[in-house]
C-alpha cells in the first residue's frame, strides 16, 4: 500500500453562474485529470469546493447532488465547501497514485478490459449528453405537466406519471432509469415517454434512492412499491391496474427484472428490458462492484436477476443498442436464454442513444407489440 500514500493534485476552475453546469464542467476536467494520471474516480483521496456563493453549490441540493453524481458517481470522497472571493467555482482534488495489481481473467477479459466492457460512458460524451437530457426531459415535462406523486416517505420515494389525452383509463407503462444505480434521475429521461402516450399509455418514471447510499435490495423495494402504488391508485388516476407493464434501462433493466421476481409485486402483464445489467458476479470484481458491495459472492447471486426463476409474467422482450459491448449484448442474451424469451432486439445506436428508439421505430414497436399480446 506504500505506493498509494503519494497524493496529487488536480485542480480545475469554471466562471459557470449554473451550480450544475459549472460542476459538470470543473469535475469533467479533474476527471480528465485522473484518466491522464491512470486513475478513476476510486482513486480520489479528498476535494475542496472553493466559491463565491456556498450555498449554491451545497451537496444537500438536490441539483448539485445529481451535477457530482453525473461524472463520479457514488465515488465521493471527503469534499470541503469553502468560501472564496474569486467569482464561479475551483475545485483542488487529492488522487492517490494507482497501486499495481495482479492480473486476472473474469469472464475471459483481463480486468482492464472488464472494466471497459462495463463503462458504457466510454461510448458517449456525457457531459453532453446529461446536459441533452436535462433539458430536453424538463422541457417534455412541462409541456406534458406530469403529476409529481410520491408513492412511499423517502426523498427518492417519488414518480412523474404522464397521461395520454383522451383516454378514460390507460393502461400503465413503467420505465425505471439507468445510471448503474448511482445517478440520474426521472426527469432527465422525460422525453422518451413521448412515444408510448401518443399509443395511448399512461407513463409513469419513478426514482429511486441513489447507492451506495441506498442499498440495492432497498431500490429494488421501492421499485416495487411504485408499482403497488399505481395499482393501489389506479382508479383515482384513470388508471387500468389490469394493464400494468414495466421497462428499464441499464440498472433500471436490472431492477424491473428484479420487481418481475419480488413475490410482492402485483400483477404484471408484460416487461421491455433494456441492455439491463442481469448477472452481477462481473461487477465484484472492478471498484464500481466493490463500493456496492457486489464482492459478496451469496450477496451478489441473490441480487441477480440470472439467478432467480422466471417470473410469472406473459410476456417478456429484450433489447440492446448495436453499439453496446460484447459483455452488455451478452447480459441480455443470457437472461432471455435462461427465461426461455426470444432473443434481444438490436436497436440502432449505443447503450444511451438507443432509448430514442422509444419515440418511435422498431423499438418502439416491440413495447406496443409485447404489452398487446400479454
Amino acid at each position: 500500500m506504500a505506493s498509494e500514500t503519494e497524493l496529487h493534485e488536480i485542480v480545475a476552475h469554471s466562471a459557470g453562474t449554473d451550480p450544475a453546469e459549472a460542476l459538470r464542467d470543473t469535475l469533467g476536467d479533474i476527471l480528465a485529470g485522473l484518466v491522464a494520471a491512470g486513475c478513476g474516480p476510486h482513486h480520489l483521496h479528498d476535494m475542496v469546493w472553493e466559491t463565491d456563493r456556498p450555498e449554491a453549490f451545497h451537496l444537500s441540493r438536490h441539483i448539485v447532488e445529481l451535477a457530482y453524481r453525473e461524472t463520479f458517481a457514488g465515488f465521493r470522497p471527503p469534499i470541503s465547501l469553502r468560501p472564496a472571493p474569486r467569482p464561479g467555482l475551483t475545485i483542488r482534488a487529492r488522487h492517490v497514485t494507482p497501486q499495481a495489481r495482479p492480473e486476472v481473467l473474469v469472464d475471459g477479459y483481463p480486468l482492464r478490459e472488464l472494466g471497459r466492457q462495463y463503462s458504457p460512458r466510454l461510448q458517449a460524451d456525457m457531459k453532453a449528453l446529461f446536459r441533452q437530457w436535462s433539458r430536453d426531459g424538463a422541457a417534455f415535462r412541462d409541456s406534458r405537466g406530469a403529476a409529481d406523486l410520491a408513492f412511499g416517505p423517502g426523498r427518492f420515494e417519488t414518480l412523474d406519471l404522464y397521461r395520454p389525452a383522451g383516454v378514460a383509463r390507460a393502461p400503465i407503462f413503467v420505465f425505471i432509469h439507468g445510471g448503474y444505480w448511482q445517478a440520474s434521475d426521472k426527469v432527465q429521461h422525460a422525453q422518451f415517454a413521448k412515444g408510448l402516450l401518443d399509443a395511448g399509455y399512461a407513463v409513469a418514471m419513478p426514482n429511486y434512492g441513489l447507492a451506495p447510499d441506498t442499498p440495492l435490495e432497498a431500490s429494488i423495494t421501492q421499485s416495487v412499491a411504485a408499482l403497488k402504488f399505481l395499482v393501489r391508485e389506479a382508479e383515482a388516476l384513470g388508471l387500468d391496474a389490469d394493464r400494468l407493464h414495466i421497462s428499464g434501462h441499464s440498472a433500471g433493466g436490472h431492477l424491473a427484472a428484479m420487481a418481475l421476481c419480488a413475490p410482492d409485486a402485483p400483477p404484471i402483464a408484460s416487461a421491455l428490458l433494456l441492455s439491463g445489467l442481469y448477472d452481477l458476479k462481473p461487477l465484484g470484481h472492478l471498484p464500481l462492484g466493490r463500493l456496492l458491495g457486489l464482492d459478496d459472492a451469496e450477496r451478489t447471486i441473490r441480487l441477480s436477476p440470472i439467478a432467480q426463476p422466471r417470473p410469472r409474467t406473459a410476456r417478456i422482450a429484450f433489447a440492446v443498442g448495436a453499439g453496446e459491448s460484447d459483455a452488455f449484448k451478452a447480459q441480455s442474451v443470457a437472461l432471455a436464454t435462461a427465461w426461455q424469451a426470444p432473443a434481444p432486439l438490436i436497436c440502432p445506436g449505443h447503450h444511451f442513444a438507443m432509448l430514442e428508439g422509444l419515440n418511435g421505430g422498431a423499438l418502439l414497436d416491440l413495447a406496443l407489440q409485447t404489452a398487446k399480446d400479454s
